[in-house]
């Protein structure tokens, strides 16, 4: 660890607390239940207030796996593992640690979801920053709140979001801070970050969800979405407070709506360091997944056909990827090496007369009319049948819409036909992996969105290898 002490984030000494008794068993960051061992219990007051037994983190981890074992269903797991989140961290993170494989879809998609849109219902502390656009002044006083004796060192990594577009359920309202939450704890897990230095947060602007609107426990602004200018004033405000207050922080835009997600992106991109996960992340996981495809199929780059089905920020970002790959490795134009993806959304197959209907990031890839001549049959199939692709995507979050004549279709013209269902929740795939497998005889390549169990095709067993967690767009198909 001395190679890394450092570093900001590194934990391989003693951390200074100023809490004891009650205050320290209430306090999730610094609370370790039943480990105190003898000297801290003297030392800081907690004699009387716990078992005397002192127990290993090891042995707290069987008891808490015992105690998750045992609730009835996946969105109770997710809400004992919040609980046991806002009472003791460090167990929290080496409990999903030891079962990430089995935690995974629990504490993220699909079982998020279901927690996100039950978030008034069962909430129980609150977590995160919540800034409302009425209250616009007052957002760099509540960003304050997060730092420490007012140093503006004490963040790293931001996840924002303004809840329009939630995984596949849509605008979620004030419980889209969960996606938020949750993003955060797979970058602790996956890639290191401490918790105490990431934050997350939550826009609100209303919400159009009429169910939450008519729901008397809401907790969220009760009015319809507040677009145009006041919302563009009020992200403003945030990004611009946000980089004064934490101007290391990187920040993460996460599940924003269609019409937002990538022009925010272009206009914050060029003034401070950020990301959008759902037009970027969602792209370059595609991407990686398509190579490997490739690989296994003996198909260049160069000469890849694909088909996009869904063409909201999900699609449009998963295309802006390959064309780029396409262009970087064949010495083709941009212009050249879209013309290889042909991109699906609600009026079928996209082309440049469809005009002011396309989003800015669908412009790119709408096909000249002339290229097709019956203009009646630009249905996912038609496309499948006259295109022949080597690789099929799906952000569509229309559940079946992969069918079998579509995929054995596609099985005719390809030898290993790389099928990618990527909507989720799960509910919301476009295709089972089981029967891709079945359609083409074993054949396929396939990368999904949400965890599957694993498959069986002539006795041989494939495990799941979930590509993408993308978001769905309410504007795609």
């Amino acid at each position: 660890m001395t190679k890394f002490a450092n570093l900001p984030r590194s934990a391989s000494k003693p951390l200074e607390c100023g809490l004891e008794g009650h205050a320290l068993l209430h306090d999730s960051y610094f609370n370790k239940g039943s480990a105190f061992p003898s000297h801290e219990r003297r030392d800081f007051g907690l004699h009387g207030l716990l078992p005397p037994n002192v127990q290993t983190l090891e042995e707290q981890v069987k008891r808490a796996y015992q105690q998750y074992s045992t609730r009835p269903d996946d969105l109770a797991k997710n809400t004992f593992m919040a609980s046991m989140k806002a009472q003791n961290q460090v167990l929290y993170y080496r409990l999903i640690q030891d079962h990430l494989k089995e935690m995974f879809s629990v504490i993220y998609t699909p079982t998020e979801g279901d927690a996100i849109q039950n978030y008034s219902r069962i909430f129980r502390k609150p977590e995160g920053c919540f800034l409302n656009i009425h209250d616009v002044d007052r957002i760099e006083h509540d960003l304050k709140q997060f730092t420490e004796n007012g140093t503006n060192e004490d963040v790293d990594y931001i996840v924002v979001t303004d809840g329009e577009e939630i995984l596949g359920i849509g605008d979620q309202g004030v419980g889209s801070v969960l996606i938020s939450v949750a993003k955060l704890v797979l970058t602790t897990l996956c890639a290191g970050i401490h918790p105490a230095r990431q934050l997350p947060v939550v826009l609100d602007c209303g919400t159009d969800n009429e169910t939450l609107l008519k729901d008397d426990l809401y907790l969220g602004l009760r009015h319809k979405r507040v677009r145009g200018e006041k919302y563009d004033r009020f992200v403003d405000r945030f990004v611009n407070s946000a980089k004064k207050i934490f101007p290391n922080a990187y920040i993460h835009f996460e599940d924003f709506g269609l019409h937002n997600a990538r022009r925010l992106l272009e206009k914050y991109r060029p003034q401070i360091a950020c990301f959008n996960d759902d037009v970027q992340g969602t792209g370059c996981v595609t991407l990686a997944a398509l190579m490997a495809g490739l690989h296994v199929s003996k198909v260049k780059l160069a000469d890849v056909r694909i088909v996009i089905f869904g063409s909201g920020t999900a699609g449009t970002g998963i295309a802006d990827q390959i064309r780029d790959a396409i262009a970087t490795e064949s010495g083709k134009s941009k212009e050249e090496a879209a013309k290889q993806i042909w991109c699906i959304d609600k009026p079928g197959l996209l082309f440049k007369s469809h005009g002011d209907k396309l989003t800015p990031a669908q412009v790119h890839y709408a096909r000249d009319d002339s290229e097709w001549e019956d203009h009646n049959q630009t249905d996912l199939y038609n496309v499948v049948k006259k295109v022949k692709p080597h690789a099929l995507i799906g952000t569509s979050t229309k559940p079946n819409a992969f069918s079998e004549d579509i995929i054995r279709e596609m099985a005719n013209h390809v030898d290993r036909p790389i099928v990618f269902p990527l909507s989720n929740p799960t509910r919301l795939h476009e295709a089972h992996p089981n029967d891709i497998n079945e359609w083409t005889e074993g054949k396929a390549l396939i990368a999904t969105g949400s965890p599957f169990p694993p498959v069986e095709y002539n006795g041989v067993k494939k495990k799941s290898r979930n590509a993408i967690i993308p978001p769905a767009s309410p504007e795609s198909v």
